[in-house]
């Protein structure tokens, strides 16, 4: 095989794992596509092209050793983490420190890696920054407690859920419907005193916050089929809790 055409086949390995890294984790689809466009450049390769989606990435090499490659993006999540060391491993190879064998190693082992916080911990955060949203939005301290009680025991379920049935709007629905149960329940036996500000404080963890600025980042940025998309996942998400909360005050 021409040695031309083995060198792009492994830096077109390289920008689609990391691109992949970097849109699996949270990263916007303009970051995608500059990283993917740096890195082919940073190895001699001028005329690359890549479309990003939040569900697919296709990067193609024009010239004498052209190719075109496709990967699906089935599963997305948040971590930065991975997302920032991918943008590092990018800067050393646009400044030539990295060579391609290194880069394509060091990736794959950013990929393989969870770099994740233990779930014990995600749910004390989860609790706390529930509590903190309550009083940020002039709720009382007397309703701390019950906030952060709520938001814990709503998240863990949350992820217990999720891994039974991985499927996300409905987990965010069902954690919703226990989110507004337990709510009442606290205000009904005297636990609790302000409903709404319950409420409100213990679903910000479930408020599509990332995916509603990505959206309009994109949307600013002209990728309008990734904004459009990521902007449906996010009502989507919105409409989940919203459905959920307000089965339970029917009711109430």
């Amino acid at each position: 095989m021409d040695k031309s055409i083995i060198n792009s086949h492994e830096i077109t390995q390289i920008c689609l794992l990391a691109g992949k890294i970097i849109l699996q984790n949270g990263g916007e689809t303009y970051r995608v596509e500059d990283t993917m466009s740096r890195i082919a450049a940073a190895y001699g390769i001028e005329n690359s092209h890549s479309f990003v989606t939040p569900t697919g990435i296709i990067f193609a090499i024009d010239g004498s050793s052209q190719m075109t490659k496709l990967i699906r993006i089935s599963e997305r999540s948040t971590n930065l983490l991975k997302v920032s060391l991918v943008n590092d491993i990018s800067r050393k190879i646009s400044t030539g420190t990295l060579a391609a064998g290194d880069a394509h190693r060091l990736l794959q082992e950013i990929d393989s890696n969870a770099f994740v916080y233990p779930v014990w911990m995600k749910i004390i955060a989860a609790a706390i920054a529930s509590g903190c949203f309550l009083i940020m939005f002039q709720g009382s301290w007397r309703d701390f407690i019950p906030v952060v009680l709520i938001s814990g025991i709503s998240f863990a379920f949350s992820v217990k859920l999720h891994r039974i049935v991985p499927i996300k709007f409905f987990s965010e629905f069902i954690t919703a419907l226990l989110i507004g149960t337990l709510s009442v329940l606290f205000v009904h036996k005297g636990y609790g005193f302000d409903l709404d500000k319950i409420i409100i404080g213990s679903v910000m963890p479930l408020v599509p916050g990332l995916h509603i600025t990505a959206a309009v980042r994109d949307l600013m940025a002209g990728h309008l089929v990734s904004g459009l998309s990521k902007g449906a996942e996010a009502f989507l998400t919105a409409f989940a809790v919203g459905a959920g909360i307000a089965a339970v005050l029917s009711f109430y």
